[in-house]
């Protein structure tokens, strides 16, 4: 496994934000990563799936934001991190040029890389998928959140705990099955961290996401087990 940190511009006025590349020894596939509103590049849950990702032959560009760069609690305004995920997009186009791409994201993440990809056509990229979709507030259910959805032509990939209070299942359920190019799997017991007392949930999630890569996206790159 290699790690190479750097730096990616995201405009002159915003800045530069940190990156982390994760490579396997032969990558099949790159997926930017995006952290969640509370948590930056470098949250454990990050790391471990950056790392897990790497050994299926999907290599990570996981990236800061920039009020985590910043070392702000407060997250960015969706028209900057919708720009800070499509400067993350084209990074990884560049340093690996031909290897199809994946938007990927934790919650706020990506949910950004969904707007972001709802409104803007980048080649290479062969699809998403959400590590937690945050569907709607605590305690206030609903499936507004979900209405850009529809704009996005690749397929996705929705990994939700069935106890995550930020997408009650059967609004989720709901949502995806409104979806032409969505795929839905749940994980008993998985809080929004993906919390399910001793069970390794992060094992469950890859072995998930390497599934849909095989079975869903059509390309010359199919990632393999090993």
């Amino acid at each position: 496994m290699k790690i190479t940190e750097g730096k990616i511009l995201v405009s002159k006025s915003i800045g530069s934000v940190s990156s982390i590349l994760t490579e396997g020894s032969d990558t099949k596939f790159l997926a930017t990563l995006a952290h969640g509103a509370g948590a930056g590049m470098k949250h454990s849950f990050m790391e471990a799936i950056a790392n897990a990702l790497a050994l299926h032959s999907v290599s990570t560009l996981r990236f800061n934001f920039p009020f985590s760069e910043a070392g702000k609690n407060r997250p960015d305004p969706a028209p900057i991190a919708e720009h800070t995920i499509g400067a993350a997009l084209s990074y990884a186009a560049e340093i690996n040029p031909g290897v199809p791409l994946l938007a990927s994201g934790k919650s706020f993440g990506g949910r950004m890389s969904s707007h972001y990809l709802s409104k803007n056509t980048i080649d290479g990229v062969k699809g998403i998928i959400f590590y937690g979709f945050p569907l709607h507030a605590p305690g206030q259910p609903g499936v507004n959140r979900a209405d850009h959805l529809a704009s996005i032509n690749v397929p996705m990939l929705f990994l939700q705990g069935t106890k995550d209070t930020l997408a009650r299942l059967p609004l989720i359920q709901e949502v995806c099955a409104k979806l032409p190019t969505a795929t839905l799997a749940t994980f008993e017991g998985a809080d929004h961290s993906f919390k399910a007392g001793k069970r390794d949930v992060i094992s469950e999630l890859v072995v998930a996401a390497i599934d849909w890569l095989e079975n869903t996206i059509k390309t010359n790159h199919s990632p393999g087990r090993r």
